[in-house]
């Protein structure tokens, strides 16, 4: 079998044909060079409006780079003509396998984009004998096509959070669609500020915004106001993690003034490597853990204090009726603010702010837990590591469409990565 043979089988261009394919050497290594040609009598298509016009002239011969075969690059010569098009002018003809200048052909790109996602851009490149600003090209044209092409109808569950980039306090508003039929990332924007959330809503339009019916979030007030407004039909949902998050927050502070104290006083520390005794959950504990805690849990502590409120919480969400969560909530909200553990008072404070928000859980049956959301978080900051170098959030949000997106490519005759 010829290559051209093979080529016209994977590969197919209407109006060009395979001239000879040799071995030349390209950027000092051995290549396989497949020639192009336009077939006879076949006119140029104008790049602007799509349609046959008359050739103008014909330019230099160029190199699009192909997956490669056996272990060697591939690449197309093709001489593109000038389109003289009479309503859009004098243009380079439309060709199939490229776009404008691009020295990669499309087949490439999604190629390349597609062992992007399996390994890091850095390495992507160095397999393939290219540059990490080629596979970021790469997948930046597959992370377009995607978004101009993916379907936002359906969407109904959404969760709303933020993941920290860089240094310092700058952040990345991501919003992810949680239907069960499409768990995916939908946007993104820089910072966690009201107007950041806005621009998603807006983006998304308002008819998409009133098929909304459920939003998992955290407590960030910026969003909850934005969400109450660009989406009052939907039920805000505060969910169990984000809850629990405050609970363990509160312990570990409460840990570390009585590590702090007993140390001043002289007294044996018996809280010593106990940090994450009272932050995990009982079940998740090792037996030398659970042997441990039981120990320390019968000493008079403040920590095994704010420890043992918190374990009592844990009922709340057993709870089936909203009234009876709402009654057992009142109460340990009142017992809490009685206390002199002012970590717990606060998170008591913050229950009571938000009450309505949190017994929203319920009202939703559990079914919307942003426990899915911290699992594409977790998968965001996987990917921030993976792209090894990126130069721009821009950037990084190209990564995290690519990766957590699921958006869909161009469609191509072979498929060279599965």
């Amino acid at each position: 079998m010829q290559i051209k043979t093979l080529l016209n089988t994977v590969e197919n261009f209407k109006s060009f044909v395979y001239k000879a394919v040799s071995f030349e050497v390209i950027n000092g290594r051995k290549a396989l060079v497949a020639n192009i040609k336009p077939r006879v009598n076949a006119k140029p298509e104008c790049s602007v409006c799509g349609k046959r016009v008359s050739g103008y002239d014909t330019q230099p011969s160029r190199l699009y780079e192909y997956p490669p075969l056996w272990g060697f690059q591939v690449f197309f010569r093709y001489s593109p003509r000038r389109a003289a098009c009479p309503v859009d002018g004098i243009h380079v003809e439309r060709i199939p396998w490229s776009e404008g200048k691009e020295q990669m052909t499309t087949t490439y790109k999604v190629f390349l984009s597609r062992w992007a996602k399996r390994l890091s851009w850095k390495e992507t490149a160095e397999i393939f004998k290219s540059s990490w600003d080629s596979v970021y090209r790469a997948v930046q044209f597959v992370v377009a096509y995607g978004l101009a092409h993916r379907d936002l109808e359906n969407i109904t569950e959404i969760g709303i959070d933020e993941i920290q980039v860089w240094s310092g306090h700058k952040y990345l508003t991501l919003v992810y669609q949680l239907d069960s039929h499409a768990k995916r990332l939908l946007w993104s924007g820089p910072e966690r500020k009201a107007k950041t959330l806005r621009k998603f809503f807006m983006e998304l339009g308002i008819e998409r915004c009133l098929r909304i019916k459920f939003v998992c979030s955290d407590m960030w007030s910026p969003y909850l106001k934005v969400i109450a407004k660009k989406a009052s039909q939907a039920l805000n949902i505060l969910d169990r993690f984000h809850i629990m998050k405050k609970f363990n927050e509160a312990i570990d502070q409460i840990r570390r003034e009585e590590v702090k104290k007993l140390k001043d006083e002289g007294t044996d520390n018996v809280l010593e490597k106990s940090r994450w005794l009272l932050l995990k959950r009982p079940e998740n504990l090792t037996e030398k853990q659970t042997v441990r805690l039981s120990q320390i849990v019968k000493i008079n502590l403040s920590s095994i204090k704010a420890y043992l409120m918190r374990e009592d919480f844990q009922r709340f969400w057993e709870y089936k009726y909203p009234a009876y969560a709402d009654r057992f909530l009142e109460n340990w909200i009142t017992r809490t603010l009685k206390t002199n553990l002012e970590p717990m008072k606060k998170v008591a404070k913050m229950l009571r702010n938000h009450k309505q928000l949190i017994l929203n859980w319920f009202k939703a049956d559990g079914r919307l837990s942003s426990g899915t959301v911290e699992g594409f978080n977790l998968k965001a900051k996987l990917t921030m590591r993976k792209a090894y170098g990126y130069k721009s959030l821009e950037c990084l949000q190209t990564a995290l469409y690519h990766t957590l997106g699921n958006l869909p490519e161009p469609i191509l005759t072979h498929r060279f990565c599965g």
